[in-house]
């Protein structure tokens, strides 16, 4: 008998960044607030109580769970599968395929010099 399995994504066990909604700054745990002496790593949860936003000066409460950025999606155990495309942040995909499409386009737009 198969149990069910109590799984979570990557981007699920990154720690959350958090944006301002008065002016869009994005706290980032792994960068930290230099201008503030908050070192990397440090979790929203973790920042103290009259932790300010350095753009505008938003309190805490101003902030908005927007999820961890910059990891790569799915379940550890499916990263390895594929031609290791599973492994690239979201980000790194999109190079990955705008690239090819315009390396593409190159060498289509390339067959019109021939004769």
């Amino acid at each position: 008998m198969i149990e069910p399995a109590n799984e979570q994504t990557l981007a699920e066990l990154a720690p959350s960044s958090y944006e301002c909604r008065s002016c869009g700054y994005v706290y980032e745990p792994n960068k930290g607030d230099s201008n503030q002496n908050i070192v990397a790593g440090t979790t929203f949860e973790e920042l103290p109580s009259d932790w300010r936003c350095p753009v505008c000066g938003a309190k805490k409460p101003q902030f908005q769970d927007i999820g961890a950025s910059g990891t790569p999606s799915g379940f550890k155990e499916n990263l390895t599968y594929g031609f290791g495309v599973n492994l690239l942040t979201p980000g790194q995909k999109n190079i990955l395929i705008f690239g090819a499409l315009m390396l593409g386009f190159i060498f289509f737009i390339s067959l019109y010099g021939l004769r």
